[in-house]
């Protein structure tokens, strides 16, 4: 009897949380809950290379996985060490986008390398990748999507299998990892953060937003970064804001490294 009044009161609880998670971002799932989706997801697009292929360039990939362990450095990443924060390269040239799975895997697609014009600006695109990792954007959209039952289910444990089924619906399409303007401006924010420690300079990312505003691209070239990645001219103007109250110096070659950009552009196939 005992036993049955604190599920009732747990679920009550629950309930209750789940109710406000809309307001408040909050996240029922603990950080396993990340690593065993992101972990789940990276098998699935291995297993895919027909819609994932792998690039198959070992200096490439090195090259962007010392970036991403440069922004780890940021005081502002809780998570080093607990996620993977590992990267692979999509050899797709037609797509301008990059992704992180919950729990820190991180896929960079050739299109956008070919995109960007300097190393700083690909930095900051990474580092928002980051962000939504950190903040656990994905688990958080499970929470508000599934609400009180499924997450009662998962955390008293009634249901082992329920977790794997919520993944399962979730991955149709990667919808997973489709985001909201306010995941993107938190991750805006958080991506600044990381650079503003770091040796790049912190407002490079605007160049990429300048780029995709000016248009140029066809819309199958941007459909997959326009689906997981709004760009609302808002986001644009609210990063401009960060680089103009943080009273960022101009940019020069010693922080936005276009050179030596240009150097790994050219390995790429």
């Amino acid at each position: 009897m005992k036993s049955r009044f604190k599920k009732i009161l747990s679920y009550c609880c629950i309930a209750a949380l789940c109710a406000t998670a809309t307001y408040c971002g909050l996240n029922l799932y603990g950080t396993d809950t990340d690593i065993q989706l992101g972990k789940q997801v990276d098998e699935q697009i291995h297993s895919n290379p027909k819609e994932y292929p792998i690039l198959n360039n070992q200096p490439v990939k090195q090259y962007i996985q010392a970036m991403v362990n440069d922004l780890l450095q940021s005081p502002e990443v809780k998570y080093k060490g607990k996620f993977a924060y590992q990267v692979e390269v999509i050899h797709d040239d037609k797509t301008i986008n990059a992704f992180c799975t919950p729990g820190g895997y991180i896929y960079v697609y050739t299109g956008l390398m070919k995109f960007v014009d300097n190393e700083a600006t690909l930095a900051g695109v990474v580092g928002h990748e980051i962000g939504h990792a950190e903040a656990r954007h994905a688990t958080q959209r499970m929470t508000k999507a599934y609400g009180a039952q499924v997450v009662t289910d998962l955390l008293l444990g009634s249901n082992p299998g329920q977790l794997a089924q919520v993944g399962s619906n979730l991955f149709t399409g990667l919808a997973l990892l489709k985001n909201s303007r306010d995941d993107e401006a938190q991750a805006d924010d958080l991506s600044f953060r990381y650079l503003k420690t770091s040796k790049w300079y912190a407002g490079a990312a605007k160049y990429f937003f300048e780029k995709i505003s000016k248009g140029g691209q066809s819309g199958g070239t941007l459909e997959r970064l326009m689906s997981t990645h709004p760009l609302p001219q808002d986001r644009i103007e609210a990063f401009n804001k960060k680089v103009a109250d943080a009273n960022l110096a101009a940019p020069t070659e010693a922080n936005l490294f276009a050179t030596r950009y240009q150097q790994i552009r050219r390995q790429l196939p």
